[in-house]
């Protein structure tokens, strides 16, 4: 059973509440009023459980009857039209038993019933007294239950008339700021003399819960009903008042904003009439004179000028003006004509480079000579696109930051590494929600100048997708013909980059777009050699790490051998980043040994190393004790400069299979087919017969099984591991070799021939086997590197031969030339001395 009072239109809770005063309401006339009877002291009664809402005394409420156990209880009321009225204690529970009922109640005039089509039944009831439940009689087929009224005292003294006095001023103004209570409440509420009557209409009138609403029919006392339901009031008016406060608010800024939307239409008007389109703006007024001292391009001042105009006549609080704002400002800030001085003193860029680097000297060689053609013809030449190719750790950033602190031009850098979209180089258009410039126009913002050093880190880290391709964006960006009206599509303007000096770097050319290579002059960066690693730690390294771990006072140094040790045992890489660690590392430990108040060294030693950087991680020269049978070292070109590549081959009885292992390539399997192709053509030379293949399984592995390997370079260092087994003639230990071989023999060219030569160097390789094609790339070998290596030029297997193995192949076995085999050596060798005579620069 429901009432919805708090839902009530004001016009329904005004009938109510007149037929509450007794103004007649139908369906309660004299035939069936039971008002005139008096109540019995103690009487039975049929009671209705109420889910949420409480009927008051002498206060007409609708009642909404749809449970079975209601409906029977109100048909046998009929007959007295009297029935007890009793609120649950959880209005959840669908059949009360009696411990679910409150305690008080009220005891009702039935009045008119309306049964309407979803079989409930909708009753108009008013309050007579309040009953105590005494004794429940029944629970099935309805609830009965035996009640006693209770009396209540209608006496008015001096604090009763004080307290409604009260209650009527607290209730007036909880009226006049709900907006769904009627005014007339307060009326009929100064119309009521008695305390409790007043009570009961104001708990029945104003918003309460159920649990309150009950809480006030409990309370017997009209002068505690009074003072309850004053502390009721006194909360609802709080609450009302801050309603109210926050409303008004809201108002004043609505009004606020409709008034100075007409007075702004007002001054449009006004200075469209006076022909002032941007009079009282101060923010266009401040464009329009930042505009007029700001030097750029007739296109870009158009631009700016046209969008300051449309600026002039929006709203600006609309949003297209804070877009068209935000665009004006871009072309503001951006540098147009400001540039610095370039520093052409050829000596002094040659001071500040050799200060800052250690060797490196074609680098510094082709910046030198920029400066002084630039100090010849006036600035007339194109500034070059310079790409720094090398290693991990070989200095390519560090050295483009020393170049532009010798010139004087301000350094910036923005990695492309990673990039998918074009946009990021070319900026989004302005019809996109958030666009921006590319992050080429955002770096020479920052810049502030039109001819800084630019450089873009990782050109060949970047990617491509369905977003566009980044690399193809940047072919404007680096060609000196087109890069003098580059356009981003933010700004939608020419904006000129030809100024700029761009250096990008990257640690290998392979993923580099043939197109984009073709616009860049590339310098490579080789790795370092140990005493260029050693001569780099006591000049930069050492003092840079004594500074960062606060050591300057504690005077340490490292001997030279324990740089070399370190160099040799706890590094192997081809720049000097994981040397400066294993530095770092040493200077922390001796950092906190003074921190603690210990004893430390001075000077660190080789025999020292142990303690602090604990056992060595790497074996130095990387080669085998003794000479193997079936094992020959090649070498790989790889992103840290090149390594060592052991490729081992052992023989089996079997049917003929090959085995390839080590995660091997499509082109390197096919190198270890044409090897042993080659060393079946040549098994009657090598004294093998025809049918021994057949008989035997092959199995050639590649060491490091977990890293992919593939190209043509391990074709003669298969094909001599090979023959290695087949004849069981050991392989020179100190011998590396790299070249591509034919089914006939003959040894072709291969690429990344320095990073290969400098990895066997590292690795303590004294023979290095390298095609006779390759002879021109020795000029690029640093002459410290040729000296320590026998380097031999092979045409064919046969010279591969001849310079790798330990020993003469076995007694008619030889291959097709007769020489002895250190005559062939010598022969080798005075080619090779030949080659570099002829290649190598005076």
């Amino acid at each position: 059973m429901a009432a919805n009072q708090d839902y009530m239109t004001p016009d329904i809770r005004n009938w109510l509440m007149a037929a509450s005063l007794g103004d007649g309401l139908p369906g309660f006339g004299a035939e069936n009023d039971a008002r005139g009877r008096e109540l019995p002291e103690i009487f039975e009664s049929p009671v209705l459980p109420l889910r949420d809402t409480v009927v008051f005394p002498r206060i007409v409420t609708p009642l909404t009857v749809g449970r079975e156990r209601s409906l029977r209880a109100m048909e046998v009321a009929t007959a007295t039209n009297i029935v007890v009225t009793v609120a649950q204690r959880n209005p959840d529970v669908p059949e009360p038993k009696p411990s679910d009922m409150c305690e008080i109640g009220t005891v009702v005039d039935m009045g008119r019933a309306l049964r309407m089509p979803d079989g409930v039944t909708t009753l108009l009831v008013r309050g007579r007294a309040r009953v105590r439940i005494m004794e429940w009689l029944q629970a099935t087929p309805f609830m009965v239950a035996r009640v006693q009224p209770i009396p209540e005292s209608n006496t008015r003294t001096p604090a009763t008339e004080a307290l409604m006095r009260a209650v009527l001023a607290l209730f007036e103004k909880v009226v006049r700021l709900n907006q769904n209570l009627p005014e007339e409440a307060y009326v009929y509420a100064l119309n009521i003399s008695e305390p409790g009557w007043l009570a009961d209409l104001i708990a029945y009138t104003i918003p309460l819960d159920i649990a309150q609403r009950q809480t006030i029919l409990e309370t017997v006392e009209p002068i505690n009903r009074l003072q309850k339901l004053g502390v009721l009031l006194a909360k609802e008016l709080d609450v009302l008042e801050l309603e109210d406060r926050i409303a008004l608010q809201v108002q004043n800024e609505v009004d606020k904003s409709q008034r100075e939307m007409f007075l702004r239409e007002q001054m449009k008007a006004i200075q469209s009439e006076l022909g002032e389109s941007e009079a009282g703006n101060p923010d266009v007024q401040a464009l329009r004179e930042r505009l007029s001292q700001k030097e750029m391009s007739e296109a870009a001042r158009s631009k700016a000028q046209h969008e300051i105009d449309r600026l002039a006549r929006m709203d600006p609080l609309s949003p297209e003006a804070t877009l068209t704002r935000t665009y004006v400002e871009w072309l503001l800030n951006l540098p147009w004509r400001e540039q610095t001085d370039d520093n052409l003193d050829v000596k002094h860029a040659e001071r500040v480079l050799n200060e800052r680097h250690y060797g490196l000297s074609k680098v510094k060689e082709r910046v030198l000579e920029y400066i002084s053609v630039r100090k010849l013809s006036g600035g007339q030449m194109h500034s070059p696109i310079i790409c720094f190719v090398g290693p991990p750790g070989t200095g390519k950033t560090s050295l483009a930051r020393s170049i532009a602190d010798s010139l004087g031009r301000k350094f910036v850098r923005m990695s492309v590494g990673g990039i998918h979209d074009e946009a990021e180089i070319r900026g989004h258009r302005r019809t996109y929600i958030g666009a921006l410039p590319g992050r080429i126009m955002q770096t020479m913002r920052r810049a502030g100048v039109i001819n800084p050093l630019f450089v873009l880190d990782e050109i060949d880290k970047m990617g491509e997708d369905f977003r566009g391709d980044p690399a193809a964006a940047l072919l404007e960006v680096l060609d000196p013909e087109q890069n003098s009206e580059f356009e981003d599509h933010y700004l939608d303007v020419p904006y000129d980059l030809s100024k700029v000096l761009w250096i990008t770097t990257a640690n290998w050319l392979d993923p580099v777009p043939a197109p984009l290579r073709d616009r860049m002059e590339v310098i490579e960066f080789p790795g370092y050699l140990e005493e260029e690693k050693l001569e780099i730690a006591k000049r930069f390294l050492i003092p840079r790490q004594i500074g960062e771990n606060g050591l300057r006072e504690a005077k340490l140094t490292l001997t030279d051998e324990a740089i070399k040790q370190v160099i040799r045992e706890y590094t192997y890489e081809a720049g000097v980043r994981n040397l400066e660690r294993e530095i770092g590392t040493i200077c922390r430990k001796v950092a906190r040994r003074l921190a603690e108040g210990r004893s430390y060294p001075h000077r660190i030693t080789a025999a020292q190393l142990y303690k602090y950087l604990g056992p060595p991680q790497f074996d130095f020269g990387m080669l085998d004790e003794q000479d193997q049978v079936g094992v020959a070292n090649g070498v790989a070109w790889t992103d840290a400069g090149g390594d060592l590549m052991p490729i081992e081959v052992v023989l089996m009885e079997g049917k003929g299979n090959l085995t390839l292992t080590g995660q091997l390539g499509d082109v390197m399997q096919e190198s270890a087919q044409a090897a042993l192709s080659y060393a079946r053509s040549i098994a009657r030379r090598l004294g093998l017969k025809a049918n021994r293949f057949d008989k035997m399984d092959i199995h050639i592995h590649v060491a490091e099984g977990a890293v992919p390997k593939d190209g043509p370079s391990a074709g003669i260092t298969i094909a001599t591991a090979l023959v290695s087994a087949l004849t069981k003639v050991p392989v020179r230990r100190d011998a590396a070799m790299t070249g591509e071989i034919t089914l006939r023999g003959r040894v072709l060219p291969i690429g990344g021939l320095k990073e290969k030569i400098m990895a066997a160097h590292r690795a303590g390789v004294h023979t290095f086997i390298l095609p006779k094609k390759n002879a021109k790339d020795l000029a690029e070998i640093p002459k410290k590197v040729q000296r320590d290596l026998n380097l031999v030029l092979a045409a064919t297997m046969e010279d591969v031969l001849d310079a790798a193995l330990a020993g003469p192949l076995p007694s008619g076995s030889k291959p097709a030339r007769t020489r002895p085999q250190s005559t062939a050596r010598s022969q080798q060798k005075k080619s090779a001395q030949k080659a570099l005579r002829h290649v190598q620069p005076s």
